[in-house]
């Protein structure tokens, strides 16, 4: 499912974004790999869960996992972009494509030191609720609790 938003030169770009597969995972693994403010999972275990990956220039630029915490919860476990796809909407389009398909709460942790991404939920409507101190073991950090709602 394409997701589509306003580029910065006032242009449209499309952020190509589906579900996940078995035949991802190398890609997935690898892009964690390059983002060391993300969580270093088994990216194996990833398709116990909702796994979303966006696709640019015929290759895995990014992916979201998430899981169902109720009918009406959800929490965002991961995100990671590789880093030469950043500052070109990956990252807003794998989380718009999750907001758009449920209705609820969603949740999400970030570090604490991790601005941009902070910023980029906060421009998306996401909410700061609570501060989880000593969350993260590499390098010891807090997490930030984020919440979005929707009707």
């Amino acid at each position: 499912m394409p997701v589509i938003r306003r580029g910065a030169a006032g242009d449209f770009e499309a952020v190509g974004v589906r579900r996940g597969a078995a035949s991802d995972l190398e890609a997935v693994a690898a892009i964690q790999a390059r983002c060391p403010e993300a969580a270093q999972w088994d990216a194996t275990a990833y398709l116990q869960y909702d796994l979303l990956v966006a696709v640019r220039e015929g290759r895995v630029a990014g992916f979201l996992v998430s899981r169902r915490a109720g009918e009406d919860e959800c929490e965002i476990l991961n995100l990671g972009v590789d880093p030469a796809f950043r500052r070109r909407g990956v990252a807003r389009g794998l989380v718009a494509a999750l907001l758009s398909g449920f209705r609820g709460a969603v949740y999400l942790e970030v570090r604490e030191s991790n601005q941009a991404a902070r910023n980029l939920y906060n421009s998306m409507g996401f909410q700061d609720v609570s501060c989880r101190q000593g969350y993260y073991d590499t390098p010891p950090e807090a997490a930030i609790v984020m919440k979005f709602h929707s009707c």
